[in-house]
This record gives C-alpha cells, sequence and structure tokens, in this order.
C-alpha cells in the first residue's frame, strides 16, 4: 500500500496520507470513523469536510460496528456504543451531517456504501492495529478506480509517521524527536462548520436502545461499569469540569501521588474517553499547557504520559508486526527469556484461576479484583500484575498470551496500543534495560510484594478494592431490581 502526502487547507498536510489515489474529483466524501469517536478536534472529520467543500460535495460519516471486536463485551461496546448514540445527535445538530452505521464485514459493507453515494472519497483515521490496517489494504483494492482513499491520524499529537521513521527503542529515543515538532502541531484546532453542501438524505434511523441492549446481552459475561459516563461531553467534564475536572481541581497532585494505587484520584481518568476517541489527546495536552503555571510538575508529568508514551506505543505497534508476541521482544530479552524458560516456579497458575483471582498473592488477588469489577487496575498495578504473570506460568509466551486476553477482555481501555506495550514493558522487557540476572526473570526488571510495600500501603489497598467490589456488586443488583420493575407489565 503506497501513500504520499496529500494538499488541504486546515489539516497539516503531514497528518494526512494518500492509500490510494482515485480519477473522480467531485463525488460525496465519506469519513469511515474508527478510532476518533468525536465531532470535536477531529482532523479526519476536519480533512473529510475541507475535501468535501473544495469538491462542492456533501459528507456523511460511515462508522461500522463489527462483532465483538477483540474480545470487547458489554462493558466496553455499551460505552462505545452509548457514545455513539451521542455523536449522531451531534453532527446532526451541529454541523447537518449524517452518521451511517453499517454491521458485518467492513471490507463489503464501506465499498457498497461508496458506489450507492458516489463518493469519491473515503477518509478514515489512524491506527496501527494489524486488524484494520489489514482491512485498509483490502479496501484499496475492493473500491473502485474512481475512488480516493485518505487516512489522517486524528489520534497522536504528532502523527506517527512524522515522529519517527523507524521502530523506536524507548522513550529516551523519541522523546527529542517528539518535542521538536511539539511546535508545529501542539495548536488548537480550527472551528470546524457545517459543510457547504447537504446530503440529500435525512439522517439514517437507527434503533440505538435495541442496538445497545442486544450487545449487553452478548457480552454480558462482562457487564458495564458506572464510574465514568461515554461521550464529548462527559469527556470534557473530566478533563476541566468545574466540580472535579482533573486540570481544575486535582491536577496539582498528579505529580506526587499518580503512582500511588490508594489514590486514584490523583490520575486523570481519561483513558477510556482517549481509547475510544472521545476526546483528543491534543486537546487534553493544548488545555494543560495552558494551565502549566499552575504546576508544572505536574503538567510535565502529565504530558510526558500523554504525548511521548502514548506515541511511543503507537509507534511500536506501528513499526513493530508482533506488538503483541514474545517474537517483537528485543534479541536481548527473547534470549534471557528463554533462557530462564525453564526455572522452577514456585507457584503455577492456569488462565481460569487468575482470572478468579485465585493465588496466594492477596496483593495481586486485589489488582485483578479491581480490573474486573471496575474496569480499570491502577497503572502501577499493571505493571506488578503482569510480571507476577510471567512468574507463575509455564512460559513467557503462556504468561503474555494471559495477559493480554485479561487486559482486553476487562480494560475500558483493552484492544490499545498502550495496553500491548505495557504487557510487552512488564514481560518482555520492551523499553526497558537488563537488569540483574534472576530465575524466571533473567535480565527482565523484577517487582515483588516487599517492593510494594515499601512503595504505599498494601493492606489500605487490599482493603480498598474489597469495599470497591461490594459496593460495585450492590449497585449492579440494585440496577438489576430496577430494570426488572419497569419490565414488569402495569394494570
Amino acid at each position: 500500500m503506497t501513500s504520499k502526502p496529500v494538499p488541504t487547507t486546515t489539516v497539516q498536510p503531514e497528518r494526512i496520507r494518500v492509500l490510494k489515489p482515485g480519477s473522480n474529483p467531485n463525488g460525496a466524501v465519506v469519513y469511515w470513523m474508527f478510532r476518533d469517536q468525536r465531532v470535536r478536534d477531529n482532523w479526519a472529520l476536519i480533512h473529510a469536510v475541507d475535501e468535501a467543500n473544495k469538491r462542492n460535495a456533501p459528507v456523511a460519516v460511515a462508522f461500522n460496528l463489527f462483532d465483538g471486536f477483540k474480545g470487547a463485551n458489554a462493558r466496553q461496546l455499551g460505552f462505545m456504543l452509548r457514545g455513539l448514540k451521542l455523536l449522531q445527535a451531534s453532527l446532526h445538530n451541529s454541523l447537518h451531517i449524517p452518521f451511517f452505521l453499517f454491521q458485518g464485514e467492513v471490507v463489503e459493507t464501506i465499498p457498497k456504501f461508496l458506489v450507492e453515494c458516489g463518493a469519491s472519497l473515503l477518509v478514515t483515521d489512524f491506527t496501527p492495529l494489524r486488524e484494520i490496517r489489514g482491512f485498509k489494504e483490502e479496501l484499496c483494492k475492493r473500491v473502485g478506480d474512481s475512488v480516493s482513499i485518505h487516512e489522517v491520524d486524528a489520534h497522536n499529537v504528532v502523527p506517527v509517521w512524522e515522529a519517527s521513521s523507524k521502530l523506536e527503542y524507548g522513550a529516551r529515543t523519541i522523546r527529542t524527536k517528539i518535542n521538536k515538532l511539539l511546535p508545529t502541531y501542539l495548536t488548537d484546532y480550527p472551528i470546524l462548520q457545517p459543510p457547504n453542501c447537504s446530503w440529500e438524505s435525512s439522517s439514517p434511523v437507527i434503533q440505538w436502545d435495541q442496538l445497545i441492549e442486544d450487545r449487553l446481552k452478548k457480552g454480558a459475561e462482562v457487564p458495564e461499569i458506572d464510574w465514568c459516563k461515554p461521550g464529548e461531553t462527559a469527556a470534557l467534564e473530566v478533563l476541566k469540569g468545574s466540580q472535579n475536572g482533573f486540570l481544575t481541581k486535582r491536577l496539582k497532585s498528579y505529580a506526587t501521588d499518580r503512582n500511588i494505587p490508594l489514590k486514584p484520584g490523583a490520575l486523570s481518568g481519561l483513558s477510556p474517553y482517549l481509547h475510544f476517541g472521545q476526546i483528543s489527546a491534543q486537546r487534553c495536552a493544548f488545555e494543560a499547557r495552558n494551565v502549566r503555571k499552575v504546576a508544572p510538575e505536574a503538567v510535565d508529568a502529565f504530558t510526558e504520559e500523554l504525548i511521548v508514551r502514548r506515541e511511543l506505543a503507537d509507534n511500536f505497534c506501528y513499526y513493530q508486526p508482533n506488538y503483541d508476541s514474545l517474537m517483537g521482544a528485543w534479541e536481548w530479552a527473547r534470549k534471557t527469556l528463554m533462557d530462564h524458560a525453564s526455572d522452577k516456579r514456585e507457584h503455577l497458575y492456569t488462565r481460569e484461576q487468575l482470572e478468579k483471582a485465585q493465588t496466594a498473592d492477596p496483593l495481586w488477588n486485589a489488582s485483578q479484583l479491581e480490573m474486573v469489577h471496575f474496569g480499570k487496575m491502577h497503572g502501577f498495578m499493571r505493571m506488578y500484575w503482569a510480571k507476577k504473570i510471567l512468574e507463575w506460568t509455564s512460559g513467557p509466551e503462556e504468561a503474555l498470551a494471559i495477559a493480554i486476553y485479561l487486559n482486553d477482555k476487562y480494560e475500558m481501555d483493552g484492544r490499545d496500543p498502550n495496553g500491548y506495550v505495557g504487557c510487552m514493558w512488564s514481560i518482555c522487557g520492551l523499553h526497558d534495560q537488563g537488569w540483574r540476572e534472576r530465575p524466571v526473570f533473567g535480565k527482565i526488571r523484577y517487582m515483588n510484594y516487599a517492593g510494594c510495600k515499601r512503595k504505599f500501603n498494601v493492606d489500605g489497598y487490599i482493603a480498598y478494592v474489597r469495599k470497591l467490589v461490594v459496593d460495585t456488586k450492590k449497585r449492579k443488583a440494585e440496577a438489576d431490581i430496577s430494570s426488572e420493575k419497569k419490565k414488569e407489565p402495569r394494570c
């Protein structure tokens, strides 16, 4: 699949790539939305409207709902679909752009829609995940010669292909490259106006409530969580709301408390919104930079995680096709792990035992339960959690597979480059260095219970999770009773 920059009006050309040129300059423009599910601050949508106005043509947004993409359950799909329901209304009310929802194979639904509406351009947002990249390659083959396909990196502050042209070794090697480009890319967004041409037909009716109910039933094994509301408005409230916004109320404690599992309120709480693209990382960074004088250390730490670390994860998944397997680790890490693969383990647990938090380590059990019932494990505990899986399974391949399976199944932000890189860092030493050699781990960085006790109140964290689980189960039971009462027939 070849690509080259394309000129545009308000989106930097370097943010856009031509995946496939087309011969028709005048037809409708369709934006196939996948990773960046928002109306505000969306470079892909801005580019679609720009191109539609150039062509004196209408624009539409299309979304293809996959059947359980990479293990997504009710927890993730409920959040996503409720957000898309709000997005459809926002698109219609603010921009008069229709939203089309398709179900099935995207390599069949999107080409068919392009033919039906006489499209001349398909705009896509960017993801480094191999499944979607494979779909785009197939679309380039299936879409007619008249249709162009443009890809826009609307997710990263610095487009992944501009930040680096190669696989980076770690944060220290990519940080300078990104920081050098931030003055160019870390800007405010233009105000998006409705396109000049209207879509001839009205926005299609989508039975959202029925669709959501069906998906929740299919994925009921992992139920929804209630601590974060979906949608762009909710995301902005978490970022800078007047009640408990991160930048307005909680920023100052971030630098000192973000790695303490007993202080989850010190974290931004933005990860679900960033994962589903309901808020732009560029918007978060731009707003944080504007308040840097209030808490410079906190803002610097936040933007390091938000920009450098997130974009390092995209770099890895983009340039390393084996981003979720031992083959994607550096040679030194593969060697040391295999050298110690047959070392005797103190404990060996099955995937089922780990999933049910049935280990001899109460701290690890608490972290697993936090993820299962809350949909989000504290970032510090994710490292400990994954490293213990390496210690308690038959070898690094099994450990990595189990960690990714559990992360993707239960985390709100699973199935994400950050998740794959987090598991690879913990188990395969990715973006890290070799440490003192020891059994099982080899030269991979080691973490243990005693180290956690020195860092924070372990017993307090275990008690916190226990209460969290009890409260979550209680709210779910109350919600189930309320739902059943609503279904009862009234005389």
